[in-house]
C-alpha cells in the first residue's frame, strides 16, 4: 500500500470517530444548508441556470487554447505580463524572479486554492519573503500552521472558542474574546501589512477571455486590498478557470455565491483588466498573470474526465458528501478535498499513488445532485476506479477476489451450495479490511433463488 493511502486510512479512521469534530462540521454545514435554498430563489429555473453554466464551460474547455490566447492578447494590450507555467516549479521560479526584481520582503495574498496547490507560502518562507494570508479563515489557518480545511471556508472545522484560544496563544489576545473582537484584531494587523507589502497575490475565480480580465469574488474586501495597495500584483490561476465572455458573469457570479455560501451575490465582485493605466489614480504599477497547467492538460486529454474542468470551486459537493462530513478536509492529504478533489487529484498528482481517493465515496450521487455546473461527479469517481484497474494498479488480492466473485455469480449452483452461515463466515474473513472499520456482513439462511424454488418450483 502506498504511503498516501495508508496515511488517508489512518487519518480518516481517527476523524470518523471524533464526535466533537463531527459536531462542529454538522453545525457549520447546517447553517450553509439553511441559507442555500434562499439563494436559489433568485433563479426562475435553477436547473436551467446550472445547465446553461455547464454548456458555457463546455464551450470554454473545448476551445481552451483559443480562449487562453485571446485572454493573453487582450490583457497584454493594457500592460499586463502573462506567464505560462507547465508545473508548480515553473510558477514558483517565476514568482521568485519577480520577488527578487522588486526586492520583496513582505507579500500579501488573498484566498487562493491554486497557491495552496503549488505550496506558495512554504516556498516564500524558504527564500526569505514574509507571506501573509489576508482572508480571515486563511489567516486563522496560517496562524495554526494548517492548510485549508475546505475549498470555500478554510477554517470550517474550528469553533469560535478554538479561534479565541488560537489568537490568545499566537497574538496575546483575551482567551474569551468575541468573534467581533477577534476580527478587529486581525484587521488591525492585516491593514498594516497591506501598506508595507511590495507584492500582492490573488487567484482568479474566472479568467475572462473576450476582455482580457480576471474576476474575483469575495466577502471581506481583502482581495481588492491585496491587488490595489502593493505596487506589483501577481495573479495565479489554473488554465481551466476561463469563461468566454464578461457577460457570462451575470450567470456565474450568482451561481458561485449561492452554491458556495447561500448568498444571492457575494459582497465584493471585482474585474481586473491590467495594471494602473495613465488616466487612473490607483492600482498596481505592474501586473503579472501566471497561467498554471500542473496536470490540467492530463485531464483535458481524457475525454471522459474533461468534464471535471468545468468546476467553479463553489464547494457544494464537499458540504453534501457524507464521507467528507465524517472524515474532514485534512484526511484527504491533498489540496482539493471532497468529491471534486477525489476526481481530479489522481490525474493532477498520479493515479497510482492517489487512486484510493476515488474509493472515498459512497457513490450516493449527492455530489452530482448539488453541483452548480452539473458535473457527473459520482460517475467520474467510478471512471477513476475503472482507469486505475485498466492501468494495472488494483492489488493482487483484490483482483483474485473479484475473479472468484465473478466465477461464483455466473454459476447459480455454486451460490446455492453454501448456506447463509458459511457465506457470512467466508465473506467476513475475505473482506476483513472492510469489516475492520464497519459492521460485519450477514447473509440470509436461504438465497432468493432457493426461496423462489421452494415457493414456485421451477416456474
Amino acid at each position: 500500500m502506498k504511503e498516501t493511502a495508508a496515511d488517508f486510512i489512518a487519518k480518516s479512521t481517527i476523524k470518523a470517530a471524533d464526535k466533537e469534530h463531527r459536531r462542529k462540521i454538522n453545525f457549520n454545514i447546517g447553517k450553509y444548508n439553511a441559507v442555500v435554498p434562499q439563494g436559489k430563489e433568485q433563479f426562475t429555473d435553477v436547473h436551467l441556470a446550472r445547465e446553461r453554466a455547464k454548456n458555457i464551460k463546455w464551450r470554454a474547455i473545448e476551445t481552451l487554447d483559443k480562449q487562453l490566447e485571446d485572454f493573453e492578447l487582450n490583457i497584454s494590450k493594457r500592460g499586463a505580463k502573462v506567464i505560462w507555467a507547465e508545473d508548480a516549479q515553473q510558477a514558483l521560479d517565476a514568482i521568485q524572479k519577480i520577488c527578487e526584481a522588486k526586492n520583496c520582503k513582505t507579500l500579501v495574498k488573498s484566498k487562493s486554492m491554486v497557491t495552496e496547490e503549488i505550496h506558495l507560502n512554504d516556498f516564500l518562507e524558504k527564500i526569505g519573503v514574509e507571506s501573509v494570508e489576508t482572508d480571515l479563515g486563511e489567516y486563522i489557518q496560517q496562524l495554526d500552521g494548517e492548510p485549508p480545511y475546505h475549498i470555500v471556508t478554510p477554517a470550517m472545522h474550528k469553533s469560535k472558542e478554538d479561534v479565541a484560544k488560537l489568537f490568545a496563544e499566537k497574538l496575546g489576545t483575551d482567551p474569551k474574546a468575541t468573534p467581533q473582537q477577534l476580527t478587529l484584531t486581525a484587521r488591525k494587523i492585516l491593514r498594516d501589512k497591506y501598506v508595507k507589502a511590495e507584492i500582492g497575490v490573488t487567484g482568479a475565480n474566472f479568467i475572462i477571455s473576450d476582455i482580457g480580465g480576471i474576476a474575483v469574488t469575495e466577502n471581506e474586501g481583502n482581495a481588492r486590498l491585496s491587488c490595489a495597495f502593493p505596487k506589483t500584483h501577481i495573479v495565479i490561476a489554473g488554465i481551466e478557470k476561463v469563461i468566454p465572455s464578461m457577460h457570462d458573469l451575470a450567470l456565474f457570479w450568482p451561481l458561485l455565491s449561492t452554491f458556495g455560501t447561500g448568498q444571492k451575490v457575494t459582497v465584493y465582485n471585482t474585474i481586473v483588466t491590467g495594471p494602473r493605466q495613465e488616466i487612473e489614480t490607483d492600482g498596481p504599477e505592474e501586473m503579472y498573470v501566471i497561467l498554471l497547467d500542473n496536470g490540467r492538460t492530463n485531464i483535458l486529454a481524457n475525454e471522459k474526465q474533461r468534464e471535471s474542468l468545468y468546476c467553479i470551486r463553489c464547494g457544494a459537493c464537499l458540504n453534501a458528501c457524507p464521507v467528507y462530513k465524517n472524515i474532514g478536509g485534512h484526511a484527504y492529504g491533498a489540496t482539493y478535498s471532497g468529491p471534486i478533489g477525489s476526481v481530479i487529484t489522481p490525474h493532477l498528482k498520479g493515479m497510482e499513488e492517489w487512486k484510493h481517493l476515488s474509493h472515498a465515496s459512497s457513490l450516493c450521487g449527492n455530489c452530482t445532485e448539488v453541483c452548480a455546473v452539473k458535473i457527473n461527479l459520482h460517475e467520474l469517481l467510478l471512471e477513476n476506479r475503472h482507469e486505475a484497474a485498466l492501468e494495472g494498479y488494483a492489488p493482487f488480492a483484490e483482483k483474485m477476489i473479484w475473479k472468484g466473485w465473478k466465477m461464483a455469480m455466473l454459476r447459480r449452483s455454486w451460490m446455492n451450495m453454501a448456506n447463509g452461515n458459511m457465506k457470512t463466515k467466508l465473506i467476513n474473513k475475505v473482506a476483513s479490511s472492510w469489516t475492520s472499520h464497519r459492521g460485519k456482513l450477514d447473509f440470509p439462511q436461504k438465497s432468493f433463488n432457493q426461496q423462489w424454488k421452494e415457493k414456485f418450483g421451477n416456474k
